[in-house]
């Protein structure tokens, strides 16, 4: 099988050449069909640049970005995004927020609505269609927002700290939420995040990011069969690997 993201020594520079900043150098990364990769490290890594690379929100300054073996020139159709905000519009209802992805870009709202409506039932929003942001929970409202990112079935789904604003409790009730969708929707998963501890429950792969311009300093590969029950968190095998990541990010 051929990768569904290929990075080919890629740069990011922002700003001008005198008084720019190199945020990420030489990076090179492919994520298999079905793979889920967590990406890890300290602030100001180039961890979310590569995120909006691979999204084609950031253009790198030398290098090669494939997405389904294809060079990436813009935002592709085929991405789902997920944000650390939910970022719904309070104006809108539940259904509409979901839908809006497909009215921005004319297509048959009315196609999409069974799709809609499958996405709620899966994610524990059945009830709520009508209800606006302001009277769901943060955890409701970022189902909500994982369900818009979705809606068009993407086969790349790109996760950018979606759960660092929720409590330790709905974060845990997100893992297992996100398990469940990424399995039904065998969406390809990459997701940048700090807490080390996430990346080793949901991934099958963690790069670890690290340097000003951020690079790649190594990568693990996480053996538990997923989707993992949260009690693996209290394995010996499962803290091996936080500490290992802890101890690479910390070199």
């Amino acid at each position: 099988m051929d990768p569904v993201v290929q990075l080919r020594k890629v740069s990011v520079r922002y700003g001008n050449s005198n008084g720019g900043l190199t945020a990420v150098a030489d990076v090179d990364l492919s994520v298999m069909p079905g793979e889920v990769v967590s990406i890890v490290g300290k602030s100001g890594c180039g961890k979310t640049t590569l995120l909006k690379v691979i999204a084609g929100l950031v253009r790198p300054v030398s290098g090669e970005v494939l997405f389904n073996n294809k060079g990436v020139n813009g935002y592709s159709k085929g991405v789902g995004m997920l944000f650390q905000s939910p970022l719904l519009l309070p104006w809108r209802t539940v259904i509409k927020n979901i839908l809006l992805p497909i009215e921005i870009i004319n297509g048959d709202l009315e196609s999409y609505l069974s799709r809609a409506y499958e996405l709620i039932e899966k994610t524990g929003l059945k009830g709520y269609e009508n209800s606006y942001p302001w009277e769901l929970s943060g955890g409701m409202q970022q189902r909500v927002a994982l369900c818009r990112a979705l809606i068009h079935k993407p086969p790349l789904l790109l996760l950018d700290e979606p759960f660092s604003a929720l409590d330790a409790i709905t974060r845990e009730e997100m893992w297992n939420l996100l398990q469940e969708v990424i399995t039904y929707e065998k969406c390809t998963t990459i997701l940048v995040t700090h807490d080390v501890r996430e990346a080793v429950l949901l991934s099958d792969r963690v790069v670890v990011m690290g340097g000003k311009p951020g690079r790649i300093k190594s990568e693990l590969m996480i053996n538990f069969r997923r989707p993992r029950d949260l009690m693996v968190q209290y394995t010996k095998e499962f803290n091996d690997y936080v500490v290992m990541i802890k101890n690479l990010i910390g070199d």
